[in-house]
């Protein structure tokens, strides 16, 4: 069916992250990989900042705000996740992580957690070794979320100037390791909407890659 026609259902990325003050490194390379995924033609829905500026997660604790509620409603809907954060000390930063703490309201869902969809990670940090740390924090949590980590995860050394031609501050290098990680999401989300349209049998098939 044409991409036009109202029958068909956009796949829906949902971007989380960023840091506490608004336009910051990480959360403008969230958007530009946002933008991407609509260029492509997705839905998108960004959390970011104040979005994210949520109680500790407490499961005993059955009350959620709004925002938190929001935020958990977009990723039960959602076909892939960007998930963004500075490096913190080594690691990712207690915003991020608490948000993230809250997909455990997601346990008991048909699909529990990020299962069946791909997660994108991107860490920004003053020098490569917070931002490749971090980066390798974020694809941790995807796995132990039950997500599909795309190949390509992008780290980016916010205190190296690009050289050139950049795009809202970023390198070229780093702006074509975003899009690619994006393309790589959209694959990922149609096949797994592919192999659901399939019979049982095929489905199963489709899934573990024969």
């Amino acid at each position: 069916m044409a991409l036009g026609d109202s029958t068909v259902r956009l796949p829906l990325v949902v971007g989380m992250g960023g840091a506490g003050r608004d336009n910051s490194s990480t959360e403008r390379a969230l958007r530009f990989a946002l933008a991407h995924a609509e260029q492509l033609g997705a839905r998108t829905l960004l959390f970011a900042g104040v979005d994210l500026d949520l109680p500790n997660y407490r499961p005993e604790d059955v009350r959620r705000l709004p925002a938190a509620e929001r935020l958990i409603s977009a990723l039960r809907e959602a076909d892939g996740v960007i998930i963004a954060s500075p490096g913190y000390h080594g690691g990712i930063s207690g915003l991020v992580k608490n948000a993230l703490d809250y997909v455990e309201e997601m346990r008991q869902d048909q699909r529990p957690y990020f299962d069946g969809r791909a997660v994108g990670c991107l860490a920004t940090a003053a020098g490569w070794q917070g931002a490749v740390v971090t980066l390798s924090a974020l694809r941790s949590v995807a796995h132990a979320l039950r997500g599909w980590p795309t190949p390509v995860g992008v780290a980016i050394n916010s205190a190296e100037k690009p050289a050139g031609a950049s795009v809202d501050g970023f390198s070229e290098h780093a702006c074509d390791q975003m899009r690619l990680m994006v393309e790589q999401i959209l694959r990922f989300s149609r096949g797994q909407a592919a192999a659901q349209s399939l019979d049982p049998v095929a489905a199963e098939a489709v899934a573990q890659g024969y």
